[in-house]
């Protein structure tokens, strides 16, 4: 990855998604507000990270990844993420759409 990527991407990236389980390790039955409270948070960071590599940023795949790795995240720590997205009126693979520019 690294002679596709930056490594100062790479690592940024990591810290980020790093940063964002562990706010996730701190709640506890998370309410639907603080759940998208930790996905904004987390996708403004990585939309700094890709402002930040402009021409080396997020591309299509891994775009696709961070938002499975955020998906995932949250079902791990026991969110229940497609009764969370329909109460909203999103499809699952939603959650990260409002706040996202990568």
């Amino acid at each position: 990855m690294a002679d596709l990527y930056p490594v100062s991407l790479l690592d940024a990236t990591d810290e980020a998604l790093a940063a964002f389980e562990s706010a996730l390790g701190t709640l506890r039955t998370p309410s639907d507000d603080e759940v998208f409270a930790a996905v904004q948070q987390g996708v403004l960071v990585l939309n700094a990270i890709n402002d930040q590599h402009d021409g080396a940023g997020y591309e299509t795949g891994e775009r696709e990844e961070l938002c499975h790795y955020i998906d995932q995240a949250l079902t791990d720590c026991g969110s229940d993420v497609p009764a969370l997205t329909t109460r909203y009126g999103l499809g699952r693979y939603e959650i990260t759409d409002e706040w996202r520019d990568w």
